[in-house]
């Protein structure tokens, strides 16, 4: 979401460099949405795919998203930001993304948000098309709560639901998305894992006493880093996240993997919870 118009606008050449840069970290997958950037990321992301070659596609694994319907100068048609969960606005979605990332499949695809109109029956009916034409391997959600990803997970098969998570926002942990998953052996995909510009330009009681919190146990554990902490945190859930990271500086995607093999003492690991909520458990 970052690479592009919506965060430091990186050209084709740009993205090249950090893709390679990534897949020799070990960092293979790569997540897209059709309105990032208004409209014009995944396109950029194509052409550096396309400088770098199809051997590099088959290191990788693209993901994509679509269901929102965006006001912005590249869409003229749009007259009020909706969701389109149709059939035929997802096969067009997925098939315009295939042209803009130049390959020819997504490893998944997800309904971006949870629109109101979706009838379960009818994006399953898109997703079975797409699998049976070789364009989509596998389907997912993003910010689907637990019985809407129940509605849809009855209809057709899903390997993931895409939620925000941090120390900040925990509301997965408690209100039945983490169970459900967990459940059914499925892994969440997490935005904002670390709570972004919230936690390191945020202000206020709540975000304070998270930064102490995470600084005191930062310096406790070899000076790692903030980001390092946070993420370790998250990744100690039993539920198996899988940290979507927003960042394009190569240092901090590099410190990152660091937190794969930090493992919490269990009680700086409710430390953590503590301060983000701001009390304590019951």
């Amino acid at each position: 979401m970052t690479w592009g118009e919506w965060g430091v606008d990186y050209s084709a050449n740009k993205m090249a460099d950090l893709i390679q840069h990534c897949l020799g970290l070990g960092i293979t997958t790569f997540d897209h949405a059709d309105i990032y950037g208004h409209y014009s990321t995944e396109e950029t992301f194509g052409e550096a795919l396309n400088q770098l070659g199809t051997s590099v596609r088959a290191q990788m694994q693209l993901v994509t998203k679509c269901g929102i319907n965006l006001k912005t100068h590249r869409r003229p048609d749009i007259r009020v930001k909706s969701y389109d969960s149709s059939r035929a606005h997802i096969i067009a979605s997925a098939e315009r993304s295939l042209k803009n990332l130049q390959t020819d499949y997504l490893d998944l695809l997800l309904i971006h948000r949870p629109d109101p109109l979706m009838h379960p029956a009818e994006v399953a009916e898109a997703f079975q098309h797409l699998k049976e034409s070789g364009k989509v391997r596998h389907f997912g959600v993003s910010n689907f709560t637990p019985s809407q990803f129940e509605l849809l997970a009855d209809c057709t098969s899903l390997v993931t639901n895409q939620v925000e998570c941090n120390a900040l926002h925990t509301d997965c942990l408690f209100d039945g998305t983490f169970d459900q998953l967990l459940t059914a052996d499925i892994r969440p995909m997490i935005w904002s894992p670390i709570g972004g510009a919230k936690y390191f330009n945020g202000e206020g009681t709540a975000v304070l006493r998270l930064r102490d919190a995470v600084q005191t146990l930062s310096a406790k554990y070899d000076d790692v880093g903030e980001d390092v902490i946070l993420l370790a945190w998250l990744l100690q859930h039993p539920v198996g996240c899988h940290p979507v990271l927003g960042t394009t500086k190569p240092k901090r995607l590099e410190k990152a993997r660091l937190a794969l093999n930090l493992q919490l003492d269990r009680q700086d690991w409710f430390i953590i919870l503590e301060a983000g909520r701001g009390h304590e458990v019951a």
